[in-house]
This record gives structure tokens, sequence and C-alpha cells, in this order.
């Protein structure tokens, strides 16, 4: 049996996805199991366990090439790509994103039954459309890694187990021991992780907040504090870490998602904005303190129990605003209460 996962983007809806894989796989234990993935998020199911195989979009990387001097090498790519995603004819297509971008690929796959949820659901750009089996909406305050769970719970595949199982190897494990030293962090009593940036402006949190933070845990608890994020993040972090009085390292931009997930794997909890490191670590089971304003914790939050979500709880949150004049709802998120959200974990 061949068996197709499409779910493309983002970090934290792919690891809310590896469950599900995870419940397909014992399901259908001698299946042929493919992902479609994009690029930037195909670290976290490269090597998974539970796949025999990982198909990788580049649609950012081509969106380039149109927009460049060699359009015609985007096409090729295009071309060639389209030709291995259909040079299998699936006996199940599953698209867990409900998206336009996947409903286009969908409907380029070969497949028998190609499943996702029906019309009813948020955001969806009509990629119901693209599907021959639709499952009834269900209610968007569950949880998103539930309501993964819910659609194979529909088709029949039964699971109640939550298992993510990334694909973090031994040499992983070994870059960032080698990366902590190099950033003079060796056997610190306490290792904390802080994540401070995120995509969406009205997510993130001042970063005079995240310094004073980053202070109090070195001072009052002798941790080892550690700054994560993208290359991109790399500046503000290093004006995070300037005003600081304590020191820190500026790990941003040095670690792959998996190297990322291994480094998460050591610390004893991380803080973080609602961004999707914060989903690798709840995957890892790493405790986790998540600054939550405009979004809502129970659809996208970390999931499990070793977490604590701080937020002020304002009449107009969630409003899910990427923009917004005020920014009250993480203004008034203050230092101690992340602290008091910190010593709740049970872990100082």
């Amino acid at each position: 049996m061949n068996i197709l996962i499409v779910k493309l983007s983002a970090i934290g809806d792919v690891v809310h996805t590896l469950p599900a894989l995870n419940a397909i796989r014992k399901h259908y234990p001698d299946a042929r199991i493919t992902w479609l993935v994009e690029e930037d998020t195909s670290a976290l199911v490269k090597g998974h366990t539970a796949l025999d195989r990982v198909l990788i979009s580049r649609r950012k990387h081509w969106v380039k090439g149109f927009l460049g001097p060699s359009p015609w090498k985007a096409v090729k790519e295009i071309y060639y790509f389209i030709r291995t995603l259909r040079d299998t004819k699936y006996d199940l297509i599953i698209d867990f994103q409900g998206l336009l971008k996947s409903g286009v690929l969908i409907a380029l796959s070969r497949g028998k039954r190609k499943v996702g949820f029906g019309k009813g659901m948020e955001h969806q750009e009509f990629s119901y459309l693209f599907l021959n089996e639709r499952i009834p909406a269900v209610d968007m305050d569950n949880h998103a890694l539930l309501r993964g769970m819910m659609l194979l719970d529909a088709i029949g595949i039964h699971s109640s187990d939550i298992e993510y199982n990334l694909p973090v190897q031994a040499q992983d494990r070994e870059l960032v021991d080698s990366l902590l030293v190099q950033n003079g962090i060796k056997n610190p009593k306490l290792l904390v992780a802080i994540n401070p940036v995120a995509k969406w402006d009205t997510k993130l949190w001042a970063d005079s907040k995240f310094a004073e933070l980053a202070d109090r845990l070195a001072t009052q608890y002798h941790a080892g504090v550690v700054f994560t994020g993208s290359q991109a993040d790399r500046r503000t972090i290093q004006g995070i870490i300037s005003t600081m009085e304590a020191e820190a390292a500026n790990l941003a931009g040095e670690t792959t998602l998996i190297t990322l997930a291994a480094l998460y794997e050591k610390t004893d909890f991380i803080v973080s904005t609602d961004t999707g490191p914060m989903h690798i670590a709840a995957a890892l089971g790493t405790p986790v303190v998540a600054l939550f304003g405009p979004t809502a914790p129970w659809r996208t939050g970390p999931f499990g129990p070793a977490k604590q979500v701080i937020r002020v709880g304002l009449e107009c949150s969630p409003c899910f605003k990427r923009q917004c004049e005020t920014l009250d709802c993480m203004e008034q998120i203050s230092v101690e209460r992340v602290l008091a959200g910190v010593q709740k974990l049970g872990i100082v």
C-alpha cells in the first residue's frame, strides 16, 4: 500500500503532524509512506523511522527563480518535481495542510483516495475542491495536533498515542555539545534556552524584558542562557545580549532544525514566543514557558503537560492579527509573571 502525507509547512504544523504519521505507520505497518514537505521544514521529517520517502517542494526557491535571470531553470526543476510526484499511484493521499498550495499538489498527484477536511475549516482557500473524499469539518478550537488525529479517526485509523520521534541522531547531539563549548557554555547548573523572535510583530515581547529575564535566570539560578533563532534573528538577539549584565550565548543561525532539537533535548526548559521552535521543544518533552498574545494557546499552544502558558487574556485576545495599534496583550506580560511560570514548572 502506498500512502502520501501532504503537510508542507510551517515548523509547528509539521511537528503537530508527526503523531499522525506514527499512527498511520502502526495501522499500516507494511505500507510505503511518503511525506510531501517544503524545503524549509524538511529536516523535521527526513530520516524519520516511520517514513520510506520524503518529497521536497522548493516552492520559495522556484518563485525566486522565476523573478531571476534564469526562469527556465525553475521551470525545469518544477517539471522534474511534478514527474517525481506522479511516479507513484497512491492508494491514500491525506491533506493535513488544507491550503491552496497543498490542494494544487494533490491535484497533480495520482491517487485513488484523496482525503482531507471538507468545507467549513478556517483558511482553507478552497483546498477541499481537490479532494474526492471530504471529511466533515471539526471545531477549530480543537488543538491543531488533535485535529490531525481526528482526520485519521474519520477514515478508520484510530490512535490515542501522541508520539513524535523527531529524527535526532547521535551526531546532532555531538555537534550541539561542541557548539555549547565554543560559546562558553560548560556544564552549567541549569541550561535555559530563550527563543525571543516571532514572524508576527504582534507576537513579540520587548527586547528589554527578555534581557531582564535572562539576567534574572543567570543570577538567581546560576543558569547558562542560550538564545536561539534563525540567522535573520541574530542581530536582534545580539542587541538583547548587549544590554545584559550576565553572559549569554547567541546561537541564532548556528543550528539546523534538527540540531536545534538536539539542543532543546539538553535544556532544562525553554522560554519562547508563539513560534515553531516552541513546538519542537514541546515535542521533545522539554518544559516550555510560552508567551501568548494575539493567538489561542488552546489551538496552537505547546502540546503536553510540561508547559506554562503566560497570557494576559484581554477581551480582544485572541484576535489572530499580525498588526495591531496597541500590542497590549504582549506588553502587559511582566517579567515577574514569566518568572512565576518558570517556578511553576518545578525545576527551579
